[in-house]
């Protein structure tokens, strides 16, 4: 059941720190419990649902004007502020219900000449609905419960036995000018309503203070949530540990093949396996329930109408039978398109035609996009709707809108905007692993991926320091803790990057230590751990990386951290510079062996770097070593300057996009003429 959150202190102090003025302190009650829905995952997500206040305000005379605030495009509610819920002068808004059509573009346009400040982001497309509404506070949600309900073939019935004549019941209208004015028809059929079903869609409800508003969302989610029997929330984000992912990076360089996208341009997967969903799957009805479309409209613009389904069959059956049935999937897509796009408005463009959500017997549900976040979207919408369909098809049917309608939500200009037309960052979608991640290398070099794109898997071994730079890192990245060194790591790694990603496109061997000391007077188990770090597991690493990105099909790089010690040896540093002159050999090799597969081999020659490995106290003591001062052996170069950890961080992600380049090694020291390869 949904618990209700509000809490009168807390609405208080949104009030007051939103000023002394009584309209903004309106808003800033507004915006809390806004907040309070939007961060309940099975009353809506991601840029669903909308919430609006009337107040009054003056104009440039000074007289008192009525002015809705109303959910701004670009914002989710889970995180609104008041900027994200733009004023609009209402007046002028309440003479267009007597217009007998208003076109989308007419709408948009009215909209935004009526905004208080030209700036702010446009209002919703759902603002008319708001505005026709008298009541001071509107909320919309797309409450798993409330999908249940709207999709049912019988709704309308099943409604009415819930809320006797408390909620009016809405036809399903496609959002708009037409939805807002039939809503608005229905309210005046029964003004004691306490809020509406829009079949197919979601729900309103309305009061005269926020709280009222918020309540009768909380309570009426609950009463249709007791009819159903759903005494649990919806599990939203679960990933157990899986085994069985072998397939998935096949996968994605299928899906990635099919979509036509550019060379090394990959989907990204979010995967999501608990027990609800995997239950799902046992289902004997699953291959109908797929074709129905989506629980609410607006659902298909990130998952499309219809997930790919894929048997455990089609899983050992291999690559040939995965690409078979992601072409299948793609063929019935521009089928679809051909169908609907004649009876189109106006003229439409095909999507690409790669699926956006995945149902896989034995593994789970993947969500499909082209960054971790567009993924982990399509991930949570394909939960809801999966105990959506579960519940609606044993409580008497689960059917969303059909295919014409379903083509003009997900080929609407007003909703296409949400998704964003930006040329996207030059490594979106590739999986980049950071071995010593949480180092200042690592760290470095994996913010400056990130900043281009990638989604990052920081590895190392100190699972609290990881976590440290994960947060630092920020969103939509994730670690995993282990020692290089250990047998198993390479492949526990590996699959990490699979289970949380879906595969690896980019990986940067970085971790490395330096052991010091003369060659004469070093034990041999000393020599031979160095070797391990500084050697076999950058080996072991980066065979276990190729096979992935050789399951993918679709390329990928191998970027070592080799250092300027395998070109020019350092006075006692010869169990350090050793293993990284094999390793820049290792490099060359992979360079020959992998080409053929698209996979590019590239090193780093850096030099004097502050690090873990290159702390204080090491520093000093190189310095005595060759009989300078700390400040001169940092900035003993050509240029005179101290290397930094971003230096090297830019010139790994500039060797990633150096698109035809393998077997090179950059140097990044400054100007160090005895370190030169040539």
């Amino acid at each position: 059941m949904i618990e209700n959150w509000y809490k009168a202190d807390e609405a208080q102090k949104w009030r007051e720190q939103a000023g002394a003025d009584p309209a903004d302190q309106e808003l800033g009650e507004r915006v809390y419990t806004s907040r309070l829905i939007g961060q309940n995952p099975d009353l809506l997500m991601h840029g669903g649902g909308n919430t609006s206040v009337k107040l009054s305000r003056p104009d440039l005379f000074g007289t008192p004007q009525r002015v809705l605030h109303v959910k701004g495009s670009g914002w989710d509610l889970d995180s609104i502020e008041a900027p994200g819920l733009p004023g609009v002068w209402l007046d002028p808004l309440m003479e267009l219900r007597a217009l007998g059509h208003l076109s989308d573009f007419q709408m948009v346009n009215v909209q935004r000449a009526n905004l208080l400040d030209s700036g702010s982001p446009n209002p919703s497309v759902e603002t008319l609905l708001h505005a026709f509404l008298p009541h001071k506070y509107v909320d919309h949600t797309h409450a798993t419960p409330f999908l249940v309900l709207a999709n049912l073939p019988n709704a309308e019935e099943i409604c009415r036995k819930i809320f006797g004549d408390r909620l009016g019941i809405v036809p399903y209208i496609m959002p708009g000018f037409g939805l807002a004015k039939k809503a608005a028809e229905v309210f005046d059929a029964n003004p004691n309503v306490e809020g509406l079903l829009l079949l197919n869609h979601g729900h309103f409800t309305f009061g005269a203070t926020a709280r009222e508003s918020y309540d009768r969302i909380v309570s009426h989610t609950n009463e249709v949530a007791a009819y159903f029997g759903m005494k649990k929330l919806t599990t939203i984000g679960r990933r157990d540990p899986a085994t069985n992912l072998d397939a998935l990076p096949i996968l994605r360089g299928v899906i990635a093949e099919v979509a036509a996208q550019r060379d090394d341009a990959m989907p990204v997967f979010d995967l999501r396996n608990g027990p609800e969903v995997m239950q799902f799957f046992d289902r004997s009805d699953l291959e109908e329930l797929s074709q129905r479309g989506m629980a609410s409209p607006d659902h298909v613009l990130r998952t499309k109408g219809c997930p790919l389904v894929l048997r455990a069959s089609d899983l050992a059956a291999g690559r040939a039978q995965l690409k078979a049935k992601v072409e299948a999937f793609a063929d019935a897509y521009r089928a679809y398109f051909d169908r609907q796009a004649p009876q189109a408005d106006e003229p439409k463009t095909l999507l690409t035609p790669d699926p956006k959500h995945a149902w896989i017997e034995g593994v789970g549900l993947l969500g499909i996009g082209a960054n971790a976040k567009a993924a982990s979207i399509a991930a949570d919408l394909a939960e809801q709707n999966v105990r959506v369909r579960s519940v609606g098809e044993d409580a008497g049917g689960f059917y969303p809108i059909g295919e014409k309608d379903r083509f003009d939500c997900e080929y609407w200009s007003l909703e296409q905007a949400k998704l964003g037309k930006s040329a996207p960052p030059p490594l979106q979608g590739r999986i980049v692993m950071v071995t010593g991640g949480a180092g200042a290398i690592g760290l470095a070099t994996a913010k400056a991926f990130a900043r281009a794109g990638a989604n990052i898997l920081l590895v190392d071994r100190d699972e609290t320091a990881l976590e440290v730079a994960r947060s630092d890192l920020g969103s939509w990245h994730a670690t995993f803790a282990c020692d290089v060194t250990d047998k198993d790591a390479p492949d526990a790694a590996m699959a990490a990057a699979v289970h949380r990603f879906g595969g690896l496109d980019i990986l940067v061997s970085n971790a490395g230590t330096a052991t010091s000391g003369a060659l004469l007077e070093l034990g041999d188990e000393e020599f031979r751990q160095a070797f391990e770090l500084n050697f076999f597991a950058h080996k072991v690493f980066a065979t276990r990386a190729a096979q992935v990105m050789r399951a993918q099909g679709r390329g990928g790089q191998i970027l070592f951290n080799i250092s300027k010690q395998s070109i020019n040896p350092g006075r006692n540093m010869g169990a350090y510079g050793t293993p990284k002159a094999a390793t820049l050999f290792l490099m060359r090799q992979l360079t020959l062996e992998l080409a053929e597969h698209g996979v590019r081999v590239n090193g780093m020659n850096a030099d004097r770097i502050r690090s873990g490995l290159l702390t204080d106290g090491f520093i000093q003591e190189r310095a005595a070593a060759r009989g300078v001062s700390e400040e001169t052996y940092m900035s003993g170069n050509l240029l005179g300057r101290e290397v930094e950890a971003r230096h090297v961080a830019d010139a790994f992600v500039a060797l990633a996009l150096m698109e035809r380049t393998t077997g090179h090694v950059v140097t990044v020291d400054g100007g160090n003429t005895e370190a030169e390869l040539r």
